[in-house]
C-alpha cells in the first residue's frame, strides 16, 4: 500500500524505462525463435533425416518453438502492462499534485505525509488574533482542513487501488495459461496486454464462485469490492463484467449477496459495499448518450447509436434482463422474480442511472406486472432481498436523477401519460397496488404494504421539480415545459372524475412540496389570474424554461386540499407539521412578493386609491379565501372522523413550520419583511372559518377570515410607508370582496357544504 510520500517521490519514469526494457526482451525472443525454428527445427524438415525419431525431435522442438514465441508474447505484455500503469499512476499523481497545490493556495499547509494543517504563519497579527479568539473562524478552518484531507486521502485511496490492480495484472500475465501445450509453469501464449482485462476475469472469477455457493474468502470479496471500485466509470470493465455473467447472472449474484448481508456476520458489511459497487458498475454500463429528450428511443440519434459496439451491448443486456427480470427463481409457492433483487442492488448505487435506460427498465417491468399481475406481491416471508414491489423501488432509484422521472411522466412523450394513469390514476386501466401475503397454518394473511407509493411519491417530485426530493427549494418561478407537463398532469390525473381531494398517503408530502415548488403558478391560478382562468387549459403556459401549468381552479383546489392533511415532518418540538402549513406559508410569502410588484407610487397619490394596488389585492384575497377554504374543509371532513383520523379541533392544531423551512420557496427582502410584520396567526382565520360552517350561520357575503389577508396588506403597506392610508385602505376592500369569492368557489369545489 503506497504512502503519500512513497507516491509524491516515487520517479515513474522507471515503469517506461522497464517497458522498454521488456519490448526489446520481446525483440531478442523474437529473434531467437526464428533461429531456433531454421537451425534447429528446420533439420527435421529436410530429407536428409526421416523416420520415428526425425517425427518426435520434431515435435519435441516445435513445443520449444512454441515457449519462444509465448515469451515473445508474454514479453510484449508485460511492457503493455507497465505503461498502463505509467498512464494510470502518472494521471493520479497530477491529480494529487493538483490539490496539494489547491490546498497551499488556501492557506493550509501539507506535511510529507500527507496530513494537511492550518498555516497560520501566513497569518496578520490581526487575523491571527481573531483566529485563536473566534469559535466561529476555528470552525471553519477545522471544516477547510478536513474537507482537504479528504480529498488527499481519497486520491492516495485510488492510487492504491489502481496499485492493487497492477499487481494483480503483473501475477496474472505470467501464468501459463495453456495446460495442453507440453510445458509445466510454461511461458503464457495467450497474455493480455490490460490491466483492467485482468481484474474483470478476477473478479468474474470471484462471482462464478459466489454463485456456485463455494466458500469465498473475506480478501476474495475485499478485491472484488476493490476491482470494481477502481474501475468506478470505465464502461469497458463494466460492459465487460455484465457480458461475462449476462442478465441472469447479475440477478444471481444480487440475490446471493442481499441474503449473505442479511445472514450477518463479519463479511455482512463486505456484502454491503459489493452490492453498491455493482450497482455502481451497472450504471456505468448502461449509460446511453444523450438524453430521452433529445435521443430517445425511435429518433435517428438513438437508432444509429444502437448500431455501434456500445449500443448492441445495451440492446442485448436489456432485451436478456427483460427475461430475467420476470424469471421466477423459486418455487410458484414461495416466488422471487428476478427484478426484486436486481432493483434492491440498483438502490445501492452512489451514482445516478442513466435516464432512457431507467425509462426502459421502469416501461417493461409495467409491462411484465401488466402479463403477470402477482409479479409484485410479497407471497410468504421467505425473501427478503429488498421490496417485493420493484417497481416503485424503482421509481425510488429514479427520483435520483429528476431528468429521467420527467421523462418518465411527461405526457408529450411517449408512454408518459400512460404511466400517469397507470400509476396514478384509479380506476380501469390503473395498477393495483400490490399487497403483502403471508400463510399462517391454514389462513392466508392479506396486509397493504406499508411502503406502498413511497417510491412513485419520490419519483413524482422529482419529475415535476427537476431536483432530488426534499431539496431545498430556492426561488419561486417557472419550469421546464418537461417539468410543468408532470405537474399539470399529475393534478389532472388524481382529479379525473372530482377526485382530486382523495390522495394516497404517501404521495401527500411529495407532491405538497411539489406544489410548494409551483407556488408562482397556484398563487395565479387560485387568485384567479392564470391564463383561461379559472377554467384553465388543457396545455401547459408558456415555454422553454418559463413554462407554467394552467390547470383549472378546481381540479388544484381539490388536490391541494388532497395533500393537506398529510404530515410533512415534524418541527423542532417533535410536533407534526401538516402538508397545509407549508402551503399556506408558501401562499402567503407569495402574496407578498406579488403585493411588492404593484406599481411605486409618491405620498401625495396615496390619498386615493391605486389601480395597480387594488388588483393584486383581489387576487391576493381571493388565492388566501381558497386557503382558507381549504383549510376548513380539512378540519370538518366527516371522511375524516368516520375512519377516526382526526377529530374535531385535534385534526388540525397549527405549529409553525420550523425546521421545514426549506420546503417553502425563497422570497425577496422585501416579501420576507412584510411576512414578518406580519405577526397575526393566519391559523386563526380558518379556525373561524370553520366554526362559522359548523353552525351553518355563515353567510356567503361575509368575510369572517379575512384578518389574516388584511394583516398581510397592512405589512406590505407599511414597508411603503403606506399604512393606513386611502389606497392601502382601498386594496384591503377589494381584498375582502375577491375573499369571499376564493371562499366561496374553493366551498364549491370541495365537499364541505355538500
Amino acid at each position: 500500500m503506497p504512502t503519500y510520500h512513497e507516491i509524491m517521490t516515487t520517479d515513474l519514469s522507471a515503469l517506461t524505462t522497464a517497458a522498454a526494457k521488456w519490448t526489446g526482451m520481446a525483440g531478442e525472443f523474437g529473434k531467437r525463435a526464428k533461429e531456433y525454428e531454421k537451425e534447429v527445427q528446420g533439420i527435421t524438415l529436410e530429407r536428409t533425416w526421416i523416420g520415428q525419431s526425425a517425427d518426435a525431435a520434431n515435435a519435441r522442438f516445435r513445443v520449444t518453438l512454441n515457449e519462444y514465441k509465448n515469451a515473445q508474447a508474454e514479453a510484449k505484455a508485460i511492457a503493455s502492462l507497465l505503461r498502463d500503469a505509467h498512464t494510470q499512476f502518472t494521471e493520479l499523481k497530477k491529480s494529487l499534485q493538483t490539490v496539494r497545490a489547491d490546498a497551499l493556495k488556501a492557506g493550509m499547509k501539507v506535511s510529507d505525509s500527507g496530513r494537511v494543517t492550518f498555516d497560520t504563519s501566513t497569518l496578520s497579527e490581526g487575523a491571527r488574533s481573531a483566529y485563536h479568539h473566534d469559535p466561529d473562524y476555528q470552525k471553519s478552518v477545522r471544516d477547510a482542513v478536513g474537507s482537504w484531507q479528504r480529498q488527499i486521502d481519497r486520491l492516495v485511496a485510488q492510487i492504491t487501488d489502481a496499485d492493487a490492480g497492477v499487481e494483480i495484472a503483473l501475477k496474472e500475465v505470467v501464468k501459463d495459461t495453456d495446460p495442453t501445450d507440453g510445458t509445466t509453469n510454461g511461458f503464457n501464449g495467450k497474455p493480455l496486454g490490460d490491466i483492467e482485462e485482468y481484474e474483470v476475469r478476477n473478479t468474474e472469477e470471484i462471482a462464478r464462485r459466489l454463485l456456485d455457493g463455494k466458500k469465498v474468502s473475506d480478501a476474495d470479496l475485499a478485491e472484488m469490492e476493490r476491482a470494481m471500485r477502481d474501475q468506478a466509470g470505465d464502461k469497458t470493465f463494466a460492459k465487460s463484467l455484465l457480458n461475462r455473467l449476462g442478465p441472469d447472472g447479475i440477478v444471481r449474484l444480487s440475490d446471493v449477496m442481499s441474503d449473505r448481508e442479511r445472514e450477518g456476520g463479519s463479511s455482512a458489511g463486505q456484502y454491503t459495499k459489493l452490492l453498491g459497487g455493482l450497482a455502481n458498475t451497472v450504471a456505468t454500463a448502461t449509460h446511453v448518450p444523450g438524453s430521452m429528450a433529445d435521443a430517445g428511443p425511435g429518433s435517428a440519434k438513438y437508432e444509429a447509436w444502437l448500431k455501434s459496439p456500445d449500443g448492441a451491448f445495451y440492446k442485448q443486456f436489456t432485451e436478456g434482463l427483460k427475461e430475467a427480470g420476470a424469471k421466477n427463481f423459486d418455487s410458484k409457492t414461495n416466488p422471487m422474480y428476478g427484478y426484486r433483487p436486481f432493483v434492491e442492488m440498483m438502490t445501492r448505487a452512489d451514482v445516478p442511472f442513466d435516464d432512457q435506460f431507467l425509462n426502459q427498465l421502469g416501461h417493461d417491468m409495467i409491462a411484465a406486472e401488466k402479463d403477470n399481475r402477482t409479479i409484485f406481491e410479497q407471497w410468504g416471508g421467505n425473501h427478503r432481498e429488498g421490496r417485493a414491489d420493484a417497481l416503485d423501488s424503482l421509481l425510488g432509484v429514479m427520483s435520483k436523477n429528476p431528468e429521467a422521472a420527467t421523462a418518465f411522466f411527461d405526457t408529450d412523450l411517449d408512454h408518459g401519460q400512460a404511466h400517469l394513469d397507470y400509476l396514478v390514476g384509479n380506476g380501469d386501466g390503473a395498477r393495483e397496488w400490490p399487497q403483502q401475503h403471508i400463510v399462517a397454518g391454514s389462513t392466508l394473511i392479506t396486509n397493504d404494504d406499508p411502503l406502498s407509493r413511497h417510491g412513485l411519491g419520490l419519483a413524482l417530485e422529482a419529475g415535476a421539480t427537476g431536483h432530488e426530493p426534499g431539496s431545498p427549494l430556492g426561488r419561486p418561478g417557472p419550469h421546464s415545459e418537461g417539468q410543468a407537463r408532470v405537474m399539470q398532469g399529475i393534478i389532472a390525473t388524481l382529479d379525473k372524475g372530482a377526485g382530486g381531494d382523495t390522495v394516497p398517503e404517501a404521495l401527500k408530502a411529495p407532491l405538497g412540496r411539489a406544489l410548494n415548488d409551483y407556488t408562482q403558478d397556484t398563487h395565479a391560478i387560485l387568485g384567479g389570474y392564470a391564463p383561461n382562468s379559472p377554467v384553465g387549459q388543457d396545455d401547459i403556459a408558456g415555454s422553454g424554461d418559463n413554462a407554467s401549468i394552467a390547470n383549472s381552479k378546481e381540479s388544484l383546489l381539490r388536490v391541494m386540499r388532497g395533500v393537506s392533511d398529510g404530515v410533512a415532518g415534524e418541527n423542532e418540538k417533535g410536533e407534526p407539521v401538516r402538508v397545509f402549513d407549508t402551503l399556506y406559508e408558501s401562499q402567503r410569502g407569495y402574496a407578498a412578493e406579488y403585493l411588492e410588484t404593484g406599481r411605486q407610487v409618491p405620498r401625495s397619490a396615496l390619498t386615493e386609491n391605486v389601480t395597480s394596488w387594488d388588483n393584486r389585492a383581489r387576487h391576493v384575497g381571493e388565492a388566501l379565501g381558497g386557503m382558507n377554504a381549504i383549510g376548513t374543509d380539512m378540519i370538518l371532513d366527516v371522511r375524516d372522523a368516520e375512519v377516526g383520523t382526526i377529530n374535531d379541533q385535534a385534526r388540525y392544531a397549527y405549529h409553525g413550520v420550523g425546521s421545514l423551512a426549506n420546503t417553502i420557496p425563497v422570497f425577496g427582502d422585501v416579501a420576507q419583511r412584510t411576512v414578518d410584520a406580519a405577526t397575526y396567526e393566519w391559523s386563526k382565520d380558518v379556525i373561524t372559518e370553520k366554526e362559522n360552517v359548523a353552525r351553518a350561520d355563515v353567510s356567503r357575503e361575509t368575510a369572517g377570515g379575512i384578518a389574516g389577508t388584511n394583516n398581510l396588506i397592512d405589512g406590505w403597506a407599511d414597508t411603503r410607508d403606506a399604512k393606513g392610508s386611502d389606497a392601502a385602505e382601498n386594496a384591503k376592500g377589494e381584498a375582502k370582496q375577491s375573499y369571499i369569492t376564493g371562499r366561496e368557489e374553493a366551498y364549491s369545489a370541495l365537499r364541505t357544504r355538500k
